[in-house]
């Protein structure tokens, strides 16, 4: 199966490169640093599988990737790989088409069952985080929790740690190659959206939501 690794730590990449490459059955074609990049790199190789991390600054997150990257190309696989013991974390990446969440503190005996599981077609989370993750989607459904997933664009969920970082308008119109009004104009629904009034609560609301890592 070909593979591409996508960590912001190059010593990580190469770490798990090794690990996966001296594996019969499994090959890293390409790495990458960010979630552009990861998605420029699934682009050209089209592999089965991708192992993304979530944080990746200050490039693009994995968080928002693996949306991306799912919807284009749905024949590649994502495993997440990532330092967070998080339910949140794992709520959104499965919910926008991961089919894998490892630590990476895990054993390598434990990746290469979740990588080989999900190419077979499985999901795979890590046993540690199963039953949380169970029980939180259904105190979801039992609270009515609202989820940003569920009412904001991919638009506006990239904008939206942008701004909580303090990034001007016409700053975050040059990372995402739009225009300045594009970039008010989905500032102002995604605050409405939120019933958010000002940017310290917008900040406190990306916090709280996991959107920002420091």
């Amino acid at each position: 199966m070909k593979i591409v690794i996508a960590d912001d730590h190059a010593v990580v990449r190469s770490g798990f490169m090794h690990i996966l490459n001296f594996q019969k059955d499994m090959e890293v074609v390409a790495t990458a640093a960010d979630g552009l990049e990861a998605y420029d790199v699934v682009a050209k190789h089209q592999p089965d599988i991708l192992l993304m991390d979530l944080s990746m600054p200050p490039g693009e997150s994995g968080l928002i990737a693996t949306g991306k990257i799912k919807e284009n190309f749905p024949e590649t696989k994502i495993v997440i790989l990532t330092m967070y013991d998080d339910e949140e974390y794992l709520h959104h990446v499965m919910k926008n088409g991961a089919s894998g969440y490892v630590l990476k503190n895990a054993p390598d005996e434990e990746l290469l069952h979740a990588i080989r599981t999900v190419y077979q077609g499985g999901q795979y989370i890590q046993q540690s985080m199963a039953n949380s993750f169970v029980t939180r989607l259904d105190n979801r459904e039992q609270d009515g929790e609202t989820d940003p997933y569920k009412i904001l664009s991919k638009r506006e969920i990239e904008i939206l740690p942008l701004v909580a970082k303090g990034y001007g308008n016409k700053e975050i119109a040059e990372m995402l190659y739009v225009s300045v009004k594009t970039v008010e104009a989905h500032k102002a629904k995604l605050m409405e959206k939120l019933q958010l009034k000002s940017r310290p609560e917008l900040v406190e609301y990306a916090l709280r939501k996991k959107f920002l890592t420091f």
